[in-house]
């Protein structure tokens, strides 16, 4: 190339902003350039190294190893000792029904804490459990209508002769509401069971047979 020429081709090389670098050699590397961006995507996507992993091996085991105790919990439900390792945003009806396999619990408003369906026993009162944390539950001891039925509390016995349910959908809801009511307070009137149930919701419209169940199985205490 005459000199002239290669002068020429260097000056534009440096007006595209290339540097000393040729067309050629420019367009050469192009296809490392175009596969950047996925490569990028793929780098922003993985976890940034913490100084523990650049530690070593040993302090990224310490560092799992202390993750995994800070969200530990024990607890007994319906009399079995229970023991997981649970994320942050994890409610206790989903450890409940994914993990335990108790099914009762259910979820008709959506996990707003509106219709009581999902209502349990923790400590002896009656509970959200859509609306609590199974961090929150580290130590407690939990009550869902399985364990009450597998206890034959007199509450089941009364449900069914009053029929006290169509669907069955809210009922577990209730029975753990009037139990903790009748742990509480073994006699007690109808004002009291209807205050006390006042935040379960029936979309069968039962309501006016709840009452009676529930006074019933205080006789049957």
């Amino acid at each position: 190339m005459p000199k002239e020429e290669e002068k020429k081709s260097a000056e534009e090389s440096e007006k595209d902003g290339l540097g000393p670098i040729s067309r050629r050699v420019f367009l050469k590397d192009a296809g490392l350039v175009v596969g950047a961006p996925a490569v990028g995507s793929l780098a922003t996507s993985a976890p940034a190294a913490t100084p523990a992993a650049a530690a070593g091996p040993a302090a990224t085991s310490q560092l799992v190893e202390e993750s995994a105790a800070a969200g530990t919990i024990e607890l007994t439900v319906n009399g079995g000792r229970y023991r997981f390792n649970v994320e942050p945003d994890c409610s206790l009806r989903k450890l409940l029904r994914d993990e335990i396999g108790l099914t009762s619990p259910k979820d008709w408003c959506g996990g707003q804490g509106a219709c009581g369906s999902c209502t349990v026993i923790m400590n002896g009162r009656p509970i959200l459990s859509c609306l609590t944390l199974a961090r929150e539950c580290n130590g407690a001891n939990i009550e869902t209508a399985e364990g009450i039925a597998k206890a034959n509390h007199p509450i089941i016995q009364a449900y069914i002769n009053n029929n006290a349910f169509q669907c069955g959908y809210c009922t577990p809801g209730f029975v753990c509401t009037a139990k903790a009511l009748l742990d509480k307070n073994s006699k007690p009137t109808e004002a009291e069971v209807r205050d006390a149930l006042g935040g379960n919701l029936c979309r069968c419209a039962t309501y006016q047979q709840h009452p009676p169940a529930v006074l019933e199985a205080a006789k049957n205490l």
